[in-house]
């Protein structure tokens, strides 16, 4: 029986000890300590919220300047998909490879899966915000900053989600969404590199061209600041976010565009 019981705390602290490397490892990957230690514009919107914190700083660079980078950056979560792991985070459906042309460019409100658009400083940065979120729980708050700048002859890409939770379980809650984010952030990163060096600013791509389907690239729903929407209706909470950008008064105008 002390054998057993041996084992099975071995087995934890086993188990312990990887989920604490992996982590600590995945939530900073390609980060340098000062893109860590820096400040980025999503940090103050968790001001004043629950002691229980993550921070997860990653960065990657792209041999490419930054007006190639923000394209990309611009389509994302806005139809084009997520450029991570596509059976996982996007319904199967393949991620974008080229600019898509009937996806409009970002505005403030506009709202997808990952909360609405919070800030907006076009070629450089852009926040997405999720205000409040019931899970696992707990009550999220999360703030998802992607910046972008000149470095070298290409560019450096940080994007650093910061977030909060309340709840009697928040804490295991955010360690949850450590690992399941580690996961899929750095396959994105990777994912928005590849795209950027290999394709440049392409309007097309041959293996998977348009067909006018508005939930062609994208299967959660993103609903843009004029109300028009592309994704498959009503997944995820597209709708919900869009509705704390009007009560936020992101969106001035709640009417829904034609």
């Amino acid at each position: 029986m002390n054998l057993i019981i041996i084992i099975v705390v071995a087995v934890m602290l086993g188990i312990v000890f990887f989920f604490r490397v992996f982590v600590s490892w995945g939530t900073r990957w390609g980060a340098t300590p000062a893109e860590c230690a820096g400040a980025m514009t999503g940090d103050a919107y968790l001001d004043g919220g629950p002691a229980a914190r993550v921070v997860m700083t990653r960065a990657i660079s792209i041999s490419r300047p930054p007006e190639i980078v923000w394209p990309w950056l611009a389509q994302l979560c806005r139809g084009a998909g997520v450029y991570s792991i596509d059976r996982l985070d996007n319904g199967g459906k393949t991620s974008a490879r080229h600019l898509v042309s009937w996806i409009p460019e970002p505005q403030l409100g506009d709202a997808s899966a990952i909360g609405y658009l919070r800030y907006l400083e076009p070629g450089r940065e852009l926040v997405w915000w999720l205000g409040g979120l019931q899970a696992w729980g707990a009550r999220f708050r999360m703030a998802n900053d992607l910046l972008v700048t000149p470095a070298d002859q290409g560019s450096r890409l940080v994007i650093r989600i910061s977030g909060d939770a309340a709840g009697p379980l928040a804490r295991l809650a955010l360690g949850a969404f450590e690992v399941i984010d580690t996961i899929m952030a750095r396959r994105q990163l990777l994912g928005i590199k590849e795209r950027v060096e290999a394709y440049g600013v392409r309007s097309a791509d041959p293996e998977h061209p348009e067909d006018g389907r508005r939930d062609q690239y994208q299967f959660y729903e993103v609903i843009y600041a004029s109300g028009q929407t592309a994704g498959v209706r009503g997944k995820e909470q597209a709708s919900y976010w869009r509705q704390m950008a009007i009560e936020d008064k992101v969106i001035l105008d709640s009417n829904e565009g034609k």
